[in-house]
């Protein structure tokens, strides 16, 4: 093929193709944690989202359970996400952050990871029902090291 029409063709396909779109969305949740008792928690989620990659900002909090010996745990975690392109959409997400854990005023501050994955199925227009897992991998003094969490949620997107 001649140099010229490679050139001509490019240039055609960058002026006439669109990449697809950005999305954000925002995730309010409700949940649980049965690590090493079971408690309540709840939490948000921010991201952008591409066509199958996407990033997010994720923070929960997890109860205290004094009687039970589990301690409260708060989490800051920026995750990537690999999803499908469908309507409703299964995903894969890994991240790290940080994290505290406090036990009867003893708190403890590290870095953690997590790895996970959910759907984010449609409901009404621009409103989704979000559920997820969560496996946490808490470096440093962490009293419980690999705590989990299910949740679900409204997303919104926008």
């Amino acid at each position: 093929m001649k140099p010229i029409l490679v050139i001509a063709a490019l240039a055609l396909a960058a002026v006439l193709g669109r990449p697809a779109p950005a999305a954000a969305d925002l995730t309010f949740f409700l949940g649980m944690s049965p690590t090493p008792e079971l408690r309540g928690t709840r939490g948000f989620a921010a991201g952008i989202n591409m066509l199958v990659i996407g990033f997010e900002f994720d923070y929960s909090h997890t109860s205290e359970d004094t009687a039970g010996g589990a301690p409260s745990l708060r989490t800051g975690m920026l995750n990537g996400i690999i999803m499908t392109p469908t309507k409703t959409q299964l995903y894969l997400t890994a991240g790290g952050g940080f994290y505290r854990e406090v036990l009867a005023d003893d708190g403890k501050n590290g870095f953690g990871t997590n790895i996970g994955g959910g759907a984010k199925i449609p409901l009404l227009g621009p409103v989704n029902l979000r559920v997820d897992y969560r496996i946490y991998n808490l470096r440093g003094s962490a009293r419980h090291k690999t705590p989990q969490r299910f949740y679900a949620g409204i997303n919104f997107r926008f």
